[in-house]
């Protein structure tokens, strides 16, 4: 999907009385002025003008029902549907001008060229129950696609971490090196709370998968509607109950916003933990030159470009969030609430997904340098809280007593590595530190501080063991395999729909009109 704006055109002079009639309704004496066209309704259009394909559906389901409940008389209803049929099939042939206001009222000046039918459109329904069930339209199918491009990113990083499961690297606190991990339990991290993002798309598209159609303005309206017929022809499982709930809801966009401030801020610290990774002075990762940018004045350096926009896009679905927050806090029944989160939070979603899919792309072509990482881990004190456990399991010392006396180690050898110490060493600290002499061997000691070793004895749910690692990643595989099949159930199933939507008005419109499908 891309998001358009507002496309070039001339604006109409109206000459009829049909056409004032149109542009400004019997209520308004004087059409909108230069300023209000160019400073609002093209702002305003600018943010729908990516409505336009799901809008047009609104608009055949309305018709197709209303010619059915003998809403609108069948020869007027089949004209309407086969010109919105047109217009749907032929985007190219509109034009939208901010002089004919909204998205929804530009189809209806293009129709009214067309078409006297056009005076039926309308019927039963505000111009916003279009523009709301349109948006809705448009952010069950991004949620669907941006949840399909997160299942892709859990599988790329699920991938990683079986591949660099027994990757020995120094994990990080503070940005001080702390104990010995594997970089497949720390990529293998950032899977669990894309876990949770897919939970929460999965609510919110049950949620999303509601149908506005059909609710008048507020309370319904006299003429048969037909919700629960449309509800099923847009493929929606069910008319959301309340109409006046319907029309206003203000809490899906920012349960969306918050979904995907949520994803990216997940993605951020993941890059900015790589671009950290990627540096001089860590030299533990490089991306692939496809995803780096090179400086035009520093010939040394490959920049890491992708996981700098990445950081760049939480920063900017922060304040996405915070408007459409702040635009929600209105009065009930008030159109600003939403007339910039027409365009906002599906643009919002895009840029969201594309940078999923970039980090997708980034991970799955990303170089891990492992002599550097056993290299970081062997030249330091990652060792240390080992270390400072095995003096505990071996030794008979109460933790805190064996923490001070690696901690006399560390500050007493701050040079060395921890894979240097001696169990002479090693006794010589302890008389210092604790007045007495320890009972450790050789071998208990080299244990202690083997990487490899520490590994392998964090056997319990969610540690480094080999074991516990395969039973997380086959347990992300099998969650993952459950999203996707949902995730695909739902795009067939929208699909499907819209087919037999546009299959049942052609017929209706041939049979009503005598026109040729």
């Amino acid at each position: 999907m891309k998001l358009s704006r507002v496309r070039a055109g001339v604006m109409r002079n109206p000459k009829t009385l049909q056409d004032q009639v149109l542009e400004i309704g019997t209520r308004l004496k004087s059409p909108p002025s230069t300023l209000l066209i160019d400073s609002v309704f093209a702002f305003e259009l600018a943010h729908q003008e990516h409505l336009f394909s799901a809008i047009g559906l609104a608009d055949i389901a309305h018709t197709l029902i209303a010619i059915e409940k003998n809403t609108i008389p069948k020869p007027e209803g089949g004209e309407l549907l086969a010109n919105l049929l047109e217009l749907q099939s032929k985007p190219d042939s509109f034009v939208s001008i901010p002089a004919n206001g909204d998205i929804y009222t530009n189809r209806e000046a293009w129709l009214a060229e067309r078409t006297p039918a056009v005076g039926w459109l309308g019927i039963g329904r505000a111009r916003r129950e279009a523009t709301t069930t349109a948006f809705v339209l448009v952010m069950r199918q991004l949620v669907v696609d941006l949840t399909e491009t997160l299942i892709a990113l859990a599988y790329q990083l699920t991938r990683q971490a079986n591949t660099h499961k027994l990757s020995i690297m120094p994990d990080y606190t503070y940005l001080q090196a702390a104990q010995p991990t594997s970089f497949g339990h720390y990529l293998l991290g950032f899977v669990y709370p894309l876990l949770r993002d897919l939970e929460r798309l999965e609510l919110l598209l049950s949620q999303l998968n509601c149908s506005p159609m059909g609710c008048g303005s507020t309370n319904g309206s006299r003429l048969a509607q037909g919700r629960e017929q449309l509800a099923d022809l847009l493929g929606f499982s069910k008319p959301i109950p309340h109409a006046r709930d319907a029309m206003w809801q203000a809490d899906l966009p920012i349960e969306c916003a918050a979904i995907l401030t949520s994803s990216i801020i997940n993605l951020s610290r993941l890059a900015e933990d790589l671009q950290i990774y990627s540096t001089q002075e860590f030299a533990l990762v490089e991306l692939n030159d496809s995803h780096a940018r090179a400086s035009k004045i520093m010939p040394q350096k490959k920049n890491p470009f992708a996981l700098t926009h990445i950081r760049g896009v939480a920063n900017k679905m922060l304040g996405v969030l915070t408007t459409i927050a702040a635009t929600a806090r209105t009065p009930s029944g008030q159109p600003d609430n939403r007339l910039s989160v027409y365009g906002d939070l599906p643009e919002a979603t895009l840029m969201v997904k594309n940078a999923v899919a970039l980090m997708t792309e980034v991970l799955e072509q990303l170089m891990f340098n492992q002599p550097r990482a056993l290299e970081l881990v062997e030249s330091g004190w990652t060792m240390a809280t080992d270390l400072s456990e095995t003096l505990v399991q071996k030794c008979g010392l109460d933790f805190r007593s064996a923490h001070q006396l690696v901690a006399f180690l560390v500050s007493a050898y701050p040079g060395k590595s921890a894979l240097a110490l001696t169990v002479e060493t090693l006794n010589q600290a302890a008389k210092i530190v604790l007045g007495q002499s320890l009972v450790i061997t050789k071998a208990q000691l080299k244990t202690a501080l083997d990487p490899y070793q520490a590994l392998q004895v964090r056997t319990e749910i969610g540690g480094t063991a080999t074991e516990s690692m395969d039973s997380m990643i086959a347990d992300c595989r099998v969650q993952l395999a459950k999203f996707s099949t949902k995730t695909q159930a739902n795009e067939n199933h929208f699909k499907t729909k819209q087919i037999e939507l546009i299959n049942r008005a052609s017929n209706a419109s041939s049979a009503d009109t005598g026109h040729r499908p």
